[in-house]
């Protein structure tokens, strides 16, 4: 069961975590690159500041993005600034994050987000969730996949498990976790490739990280996936 009140008090610690590091930056590591391909640090502070505007626009029945290339742009146009401005920003975006979560809402509607994708409103505080944590993990500062909560790797496995489920383009997979736990997704035919290794690199190799040189296959290649 979909516990929103729960995911929002995560999301309010995960933020004040990522605040209490990015803190500890100065101009030159923001500019600097993250984990993520041709985006610095201050791309990814952007987005996630516009994140939470975005799912803001979600929860009051608006278009999540004006469109695909206005997010981009907004991305471009703050990825620069000083850290004292993205952690301004940061924090002011997540107000009005935890405002429009505190109004009196229907949890049980269905919102619409990016591309036509829908889901419950109760889901939204998780989504937001999943942006803080990996993102965190992203910037490249110390806060390593081992570091996030258990539950919320457990979780995210949840989450990309299914939406893998039945995808043409993943073969049969059982996911099994050295420190517990147990998935299977991907086609349904067809002998499954059983990938073995933590939760967390599992996670991480889901959410299209790096996870491969921890993940055991037994001796099979390790499956591209695809993009989410």
């Amino acid at each position: 069961m979909i516990d929103h009140v729960h995911d929002l008090t995560a999301v309010r610690e995960a933020t004040d975590r990522l605040l209490d590091a990015v803190g500890e930056l100065d101009n030159a590591a923001v500019a600097g690159p993250s984990r993520l391909p041709g985006w610095t640090r201050g791309h990814l502070l952007a987005h996630l500041a516009r994140n939470a505007d975005a799912l803001v626009n979600v929860l009051e029945g608006r278009p999540m993005y004006a469109s695909a290339e206005a997010r981009d742009a907004d991305i471009e146009r703050d990825a620069s600034r000083p850290l004292d401005a993205h952690l301004a920003d940061l924090r002011e975006s997540a107000a009005r994050f935890q405002q429009a979560t505190d109004a009196p809402a229907d949890w049980t509607r269905t919102v619409t987000l990016r591309n036509g994708v829908t889901d419950l409103a109760a889901r939204v505080p998780f989504r937001r969730l999943v942006e803080v944590e990996l993102h965190h993990v992203d910037l490249g500062i110390g806060y390593e996949p081992a570091d996030l909560p258990a539950e919320f790797t457990a979780r995210e496995i949840e989450f990309l498990t299914e939406r893998f489920s039945g995808h043409p383009d993943v073969p049969a997979l059982r996911l099994t976790a050295t420190d517990g736990g147990t998935w299977s997704t991907g086609r349904t035919e067809g002998e499954p490739l059983t990938v073995t290794g933590t939760a967390a690199a599992l996670m991480c190799w889901l959410a299209g990280r790096q996870g491969g040189p921890e993940l055991e296959t037994g001796g099979a290649p390790l499956p591209v996936l695809p993009p989410l």
